[in-house]
Formats: structure tokens, C-alpha cells, sequence
């Protein structure tokens, strides 16, 4: 198993849940409403649509290792905070997508009423990232600073730009909203602090 895989320099995850944990009704009689809280589970990719007659998804993952989804055997699924577990029966990598079979969904009705949705795992079955190594969602809604003790504003989103990600930072200058493309790397980062909630950075509060 390729459990490595789903970390590189920042991992390639975003968690986009809310608090809401009411349960709805997806489709699958093997599906159980999950009983995390949403801060445990990491989005891993969306549904993009059904593949075949026979209830298999196309995923597309948020990943960097397309497939490193199928590194874990239960996904949870859901919209909008509501989330319910599935597990996955078969697998395998489709160019960029995932080709995914899950417990319950046996046509393509069924697999069609899960198209948009989120795909999720459990945090703590996530591999612990190296030192210096962070997920994308363990950044997204930090503050930036920089070595002035200027708030910059907080980190909205990241972005993969091949050679390095880069920093989508959200605040003001002269009292106008202003985004900052921040690269992320060991010149401009001088540290994160994960406990803090703070990123100061060697950026000027003009650039």
C-alpha cells in the first residue's frame, strides 16, 4: 500500500466541511451515517458522475497520487457537512479519475443521485506527514504574517503550480480587499505553527 502517497511537500487534501451533522439519505443500504464529527474527516475528491450500468463512480481526486485514494478501504461520502460511510469493494485508476465500486451501490440510479458529491476519509488513517510536510486543509484559514508583525490576512486556498504550491492569502491594503499569491517555500516561509494558528512569512505588506 501506498500509504506515502497521499503527502508531498504540502499534501494535496482540502477539507471543506461544516458543522452540520444531520444524516441524509444517500442512496446504499450498506451505507451507515457517520459518526465523526467533520473536523475528523480529510476531503479526497468529488464525484464527478456514474461509469457503467453497474454502479461504479468516477472520482475525481484532490489528491497529487491520482490513486492514492484506494489506499483507504472505507470513504465517506456526503454534501454539505452530512456525511455517511461506505466501503470500497474494487478500485482502479482511470487516467486522471478513480473508478470506485462501494458497498450498496448496485446500478447507476443509485450512483447517479451521489454525482457532486464529496469524498472523504478518516484524518487519523491519513499518514503523518514529515517534518516541515502539512496538508493543505491543516494551512487553509491560517493567519499570515510577516517579519514586521504585519497581518496579511489569512490563507483562503492553495494552488499547485508544478514547481512548488503557492499560498492563496486573503486580507486588506489601505482598506480595500486584497488577495496575495505567497509561494510556498523555504525562502519566503519562516515558520508555521500549526498550535498557533500563524504563518509568518518574508513578504512586504505592498508587495
Amino acid at each position: 500500500m501506498r500509504r506515502n502517497s497521499a503527502s508531498t511537500r504540502i499534501a494535496w487534501t482540502t477539507g471543506r466541511a461544516s458543522a452540520r451533522r444531520l444524516p441524509i439519505p444517500l442512496p446504499g443500504s450498506c451505507a451507515v451515517a457517520s459518526s465523526l464529527p467533520p473536523e475528523d474527516l480529510v476531503v479526497m475528491g468529488r464525484v464527478a458522475a456514474p461509469y457503467a450500468v453497474s454502479g461504479w463512480l468516477k472520482i475525481q481526486p484532490f489528491t497529487q497520487d491520482v490513486g492514492s485514494l484506494l489506499d483507504y478501504p472505507h470513504w465517506h461520502l456526503g454534501k454539505q457537512g452530512q456525511w455517511r460511510s461506505y466501503r470500497l469493494l474494487e478500485g482502479k485508476v482511470h487516467g486522471q479519475t478513480v473508478l470506485a465500486c462501494l458497498e450498496g451501490i448496485g446500478d447507476r440510479n443509485a450512483a447517479e443521485l451521489l454525482q457532486s458529491y464529496e469524498v472523504a476519509v478518516e484524518r487519523n488513517e491519513l499518514p503523518q506527514p514529515a517534518e516541515g510536510e502539512y496538508y493543505w486543509d491543516q494551512l487553509t484559514g491560517l493567519e499570515v504574517v510577516n517579519l514586521q508583525g504585519d497581518v496579511l490576512g489569512r490563507v483562503a486556498g492553495l494552488m499547485e503550480t508544478g514547481a512548488h504550491e503557492v499560498l492563496k492569502v486573503v486580507g486588506e491594503y489601505e482598506s480595500r480587499p486584497k488577495e496575495r499569491l505567497i509561494p510556498f517555500v523555504a525562502a519566503l516561509v519562516q515558520t508555521v505553527d500549526l498550535d498557533a494558528r500563524r504563518i509568518v512569512v518574508d513578504w512586504g505588506l505592498d508587495y
